[in-house]
């Protein structure tokens, strides 16, 4: 039995569903692989609950569901503890990060991976931020501990877009790549297209049943499709892309009119993420495109991702996913600790 003490930071929507798949899977894994997974502490934005011996999950669930922070703990609650220090003070084998991040640095996410690492944890993310900003630098310093970093629920969703890359294309040259790699800009043209909603009609309803946030910013304006491109970029494509060589265009000047007129000739406009193989690099974009309507990632409906690898040997490989909810989110973390701990 190989026993696992893990440290969870973020308990939003990602982290209390990985919670959820933990604790509807623990006793599979325990039987099946002989994986014993125990988180030993959890933390937010009201500070961190820690026990050495595990922690009560539905305990941190309920008081989630209350509307409380995870420090409301009654045994193990430490107000006012950062995430940082919690990484820094508590014995663990592994960083589950699923919390929010500042665009302009990382934080505070960066700190808590670097200092995982660095204390020779393995660390699992569905952080993008971070990787964005310092990928090479983590990579290096996974590297030099001797622990894994694995991100594959950072890119998609639940799809193993960066698993199918890696591994199953180690042998191959990926000539092009195509995505699609926002939730949100996928369900407003679909429901724009199929239905014809206005863009505001679609951005409201898409934020109503929770496919877009707040301020959508980030994902209509086509900088999360792009930062997820750049972690594609130097995961799969092993080209050390930067998020400011993107060509980004975003989707709020499109109209019901065009998405008519473009399928009466048979087309399908999706936000597109592309890498184009040019010499020695990659030529980067994130734009409304075009597809012919048998383009599979045309295909895809309002709550899915896809991806297309367009290779030298292998093919045209495509792959997709339907995510109504975070969960498939949260079961890739989960599909990447079992890959470090039992994988031969």
């Amino acid at each position: 039995m190989i026993q696992v003490r893990m440290l969870l930071m973020g308990v939003g929507n990602v982290g209390r569903r990985f919670l959820h798949v933990l604790n509807l899977k623990r006793e599979s894994l325990r039987h099946r692989i002989g994986l014993e997974l125990q988180v030993v502490g959890v933390a937010d934005r009201s500070g961190v609950a820690v026990c050495a011996e595990g922690l009560d999950i539905q305990r941190i669930l309920a008081l989630k569901a209350s509307g409380q922070g995870v420090s409301a703990d009654p045994e193990w609650g430490r107000p006012g503890v950062s995430a940082l220090e919690m990484v820094q003070e508590t014995d663990a084998d592994l960083l589950l990060e699923a919390s929010p991040a500042r665009m302009q640095d990382g934080q505070p996410g960066l700190a808590c991976i670097e200092a995982a690492l660095s204390k020779e944890m393995h660390v699992v993310t569905a952080n993008k931020v971070p990787l964005v900003l310092a990928f090479p630098r983590l990579l290096a310093l996974a590297q030099a501990h001797g622990v894994r970093l694995c991100f594959d629920a950072t890119v998609a969703g639940g799809l193993p877009a960066i698993n199918l890359g890696q591994r199953d294309l180690a042998a191959v040259e990926i000539v092009r790549l195509e995505g699609i790699l926002n939730l949100t800009t996928n369900y407003i043209l679909t429901r724009m297209a199929d239905d014809g909603l206005s863009y505001e009609q679609a951005l409201a309803e898409a934020q109503a049943s929770g496919h877009a946030e707040a301020d959508p910013s980030l994902d209509v304006e086509g900088w999360d499709a792009a930062n997820k491109l750049v972690i594609l970029a130097h995961s799969v494509l092993g080209y050390p892309a930067t998020l400011h060589e993107v060509e980004l265009e975003g989707i709020t000047g499109i109209t019901p009119a065009e998405l008519a007129a473009g399928a009466a000739d048979g087309k399908r406009l999706k936000l597109l993420a592309t890498a184009e193989r040019e010499g020695d690099r990659y030529r980067l974009s994130v734009r409304p495109t075009w597809l012919d309507a048998k383009h599979p990632m045309a295909q895809l409906g309002a709550t899915e991702f896809g991806v297309v690898y367009y290779t030298d040997v292998c093919g045209v490989i495509s792959a997709s996913i339907v995510e109504e909810t975070p969960l498939p989110t949260a079961a890739a973390m989960l599909r990447d600790v079992v890959s470090i701990y039992a994988t031969p």
